[in-house]
């Protein structure tokens, strides 16, 4: 079969002939029908972070049809739509067992430890297979498998109860997806963050108040907006210093910000004009879990998260064109969300 290939850190993908990957007592062969390209898979190619093996096929955001089952496989049926949970657990041990599958011990993740789905077909575990309903594009789904999914989990993570005020730090697929998640769980009022007018538009098409964090202080705006109150939840989704700041910094009494933002500096606060005083919290999140996809399909099904909007361009399992869209978002010199469709 075809596949698209990191040969080494830092050089162009490749295209591969490889075996038609086999598959084990509880696993599935997928034959693959969309792939997203995400940012990682940008950081991945630059080196900036370690694969699990050389070569390796790249594509975390994946969504196919089963094409062959093992043995002993129970839960899916060949034919099956699906889309794949990317980390691939245990299943047996004590964090699998509390649902927290991204804290297994020997956790792999599809495209960066384990091969992915730019290729015709993948091989996973059953279990990492979610029922992906007709109503959802194969190329919709594939996406649903990591920003929608990774903004529900945040969402969840902050506890974000009906009649709360929520503030979103980044309008990319994540963000996007959080006001809407947001909206759904309840949320009475929404302010959406970002320096890009046509993110705005999109967040205002959604129902959130805009906010340019390029022309304005966010933190000082939204405690404006909300005379003086802060929001009950805050999500950095963008990974940037001065905007991990100010998602702490505008929150109200008993406010959570959650940080989903990746950087490596360290996040500076006054401790009690910041976080003692209003008793705030600032919590981690990190990707999301199995048991979640199920609702996230729902909700897309239902048209509550609507991904009409999601994917901009369909490109073929081409190296040098996923190359040249993978360019564009290490140069951030194009925003369009593409997907692979082998």
């Amino acid at each position: 079969m075809r596949a698209i290939r990191m040969v080494k850190a830092g050089e162009p993908l490749q295209m591969q002939e490889v075996p038609i990957p086999a598959i084990g007592k509880k696993d599935i062969l997928v034959r693959v029908k969309a792939a997203g390209i995400c940012h990682s898979d940008a950081h991945y190619r630059a080196g900036n972070s370690k694969m699990g093996m050389l070569p390796i096929t790249l594509g975390h955001e994946v969504a196919g049809v089963v094409e062959r089952i093992g043995v002993l496989v129970t839960n899916v049926n060949v034919g099956d739509r699906v889309g794949l949970h990317y980390n691939v657990s245990c299943g047996d041990c004590y964090q699998c067992s509390a649902g927290n599958d991204q804290f297994c011990s020997s956790v792999k993740m599809i495209g960066h430890h384990v091969d992915g789905g730019y290729a015709q077909y993948i091989s996973i575990p059953a279990r990492n297979a979610v029922p992906l309903p007709d109503e959802i594009s194969f190329e919709a789904g594939a996406t649903l498998m990591c920003a929608s999914a990774t903004a529900l989990h945040a969402l969840r993570k902050a506890r974000l109860k009906a009649g709360e005020t929520v503030a979103i730090f980044g309008l990319g697929g994540l963000g996007l997806s959080a006001i809407q998640l947001a909206k759904a769980l309840g949320a009475v009022e929404i302010f959406a963050v970002d320096i890009k007018e046509d993110k705005l538009k999109m967040a205002v098409y959604y129902g959130a108040a805009p906010i340019n964090g390029d022309r304005l202080d966010a933190a000082e705006e939204i405690r404006k907006l909300t005379d003086g109150k802060g929001v009950d939840v805050a999500i950095e989704m963008i990974g940037l210093p001065r905007t991990m700041r100010q998602t702490v910094e505008s929150l109200g009494v008993m406010g959570r910000a959650v940080i989903v933002g990746i950087n490596q500096t360290p996040l500076s606060v006054n401790p009690y004009q910041t976080l003692i005083g209003n008793e705030t919290e600032i919590i981690g999140s990190n990707d999301h879990l199995l048991h979640e996809l199920p609702l996230l399909m729902d909700m897309a099904r239902r048209n509550i998260l609507d991904t009409s909007h999601v994917v901009s361009q369909v490109i073929p399992l081409d190296a040098g064109l996923i190359n040249k869209r993978l360019d564009d978002l290490e140069n951030f010199t194009s925003d369009i969300r593409a997907v692979v469709v082998p």
